[in-house]
C-alpha cells in the first residue's frame, strides 16, 4: 500500500473550479494504492488527521469549504469513495463494511494508526461501518444527514410530495444498470440536478458547483455505476449493520443535521448503536451542510475536536 501519482484535471483540486483563495497552496490531489483499489484524496494541514467521506452525488469538492480553516489544526484527508470521482471504479465492494475497509487501508498507506472521521449522507453509514468495525482506529466521530439501512426504519412507501422528491432516489438508485443507468445516461444534469435541487431546501447549491459534479459524473463511462453501487448494496449492508448494532459505539460522537433537513434525525438515529452521542442542528443549512452552512459546522466540529486536538499536542510536545 502505498502513495502514488498526482492526478490532475477533472476530479483534482487542481481542476475544481471556485475554490476558496489559496486552496491549492495547502491542499493537493493524491492517488493512493489501497492494494485492493486506488483511492483519490485531496490532502493538506498540520496535525492530526482528520478522515473527511462525502455523501452522494457528491466528491471530496463538498468540504471545499471547511477544508482550509481545518488545515490550521488538522492533516485533512478528504477522499472520493470507491466508485466515486477519480477512485476506482470496481464492479463490486460498495457494501459499507468494503468501503470502510477501503478507508482503513488508505489511513494505513497514509501512516495513521488512529484519527478522527466524519461522514455526510452516505459517508454517515460508511464512518459508522467504520467506527463499528474498526473501533480501536476511530478516535472520533462525526455524522450527519443520513439514516442506517438496517437500523432507521425505512421510509413508508406513500410520501408528501415534497419528501418523495428528496428521498424516491433511495430506491431507484438501486435499480439494475439496464434500468436506471440507461435513464439516467445523457440525461445527467436531468436526473443530477433535480437531486441537488430537491435537497438544498431555500439555500440552493451555487449553478457552478452542481454543473462540476454533474460533469464529474458524466465524464467517465462508469461513474453511474459506482455512484449507484452503495445503494444496491444496501441489502448486504443492512445485514452487516445488524450484526454491528449488538456492539455498541463507545467513543465521542457528534451527529449533526441541517434545520431544513434531518434536524435532530441523525442524532436520535446514533443514540440506536451508540453511548455517548451529541446531536447539532445547523441553522441555514438544508442537506447540503458543508455547503450551507459551513461557519455553524466549522464552529461545531472544532469544539467537538477540541478534546482530540489537545490529546495530540499533548503527546506532540
Amino acid at each position: 500500500m502505498s502513495a502514488t501519482s498526482s492526478p490532475q484535471g477533472r476530479g483534482s483540486a487542481d481542476g475544481a473550479p471556485n475554490l476558496p483563495a489559496g486552496f491549492t497552496d495547502t491542499f493537493a490531489s493524491r492517488y493512493v494504492d489501497t492494494g485492493d483499489v486506488r483511492l483519490h484524496a485531496v490532502i493538506g494541514g498540520n496535525g492530526p488527521p482528520l478522515l473527511l467521506i462525502h455523501g452522494w452525488p457528491e466528491s471530496w469538492y463538498a468540504w471545499r469549504f471547511v477544508m482550509s480553516p481545518l488545515a490550521r489544526d488538522f492533516e485533512v484527508i478528504a477522499v472520493d469513495q470507491r466508485g466515486i470521482g477519480l477512485s476506482d471504479k470496481p464492479e463490486s465492494g460498495y457494501d459499507t463494511g468494503t468501503l470502510a475497509n477501503d478507508l482503513i487501508a488508505l489511513m494505513d498507506a497514509l501512516g495513521h494508526q488512529t484519527f478522527a472521521a466524519y461522514g455526510t449522507d452516505t459517508g454517515m453509514p460508511i464512518a459508522y461501518a467504520l467506527a463499528a468495525d474498526h473501533p480501536e482506529r476511530v478516535d472520533r466521530l462525526v455524522v450527519s444527514e443520513a439514516p442506517l439501512p438496517g437500523i432507521s426504519p425505512s421510509p413508508p412507501l406513500f410520501l408528501p410530495p415534497q419528501l418523495n422528491a428528496r428521498l424516491w432516489h433511495l430506491a431507484f438508485n438501486q435499480l439494475p444498470a439496464e434500468v436506471n443507468e440507461r435513464l439516467v445516461e445523457g440525461r445527467e444534469a436531468i436526473f443530477f440536478g433535480s437531486e441537488f435541487d430537491a435537497s438544498a431546501g431555500t439555500k440552493k447549491l451555487p449553478a457552478d458547483a452542481v454543473r462540476h459534479y454533474i460533469d464529474t459524473l458524466a465524464s467517465d463511462p462508469n461513474a453511474l455505476r459506482g455512484s449507484f453501487g452503495f445503494y444496491r448494496a444496501i441489502p448486504t449492508t443492512s445485514a452487516q449493520n445488524a450484526e454491528r448494532k449488538k456492539r455498541r459505539l463507545t467513543m465521542p460522537v457528534l451527529a449533526m443535521g441541517g434545520a431544513e433537513s434531518v434536524a435532530e434525525g441523525a442524532g436520535s438515529t446514533m443514540k440506536l448503536v451508540a453511548d455517548d452521542v451529541q446531536t447539532v442542528v445547523l441553522p441555514g443549512a438544508a442537506h447540503w451542510v458543508a455547503e450551507q452552512a459551513p461557519a455553524e459546522l466549522l464552529e461545531a466540529l472544532t469544539s467537538f475536536l477540541a478534546p482530540y486536538l489537545a490529546a495530540y499536542t499533548t503527546v506532540a510536545v
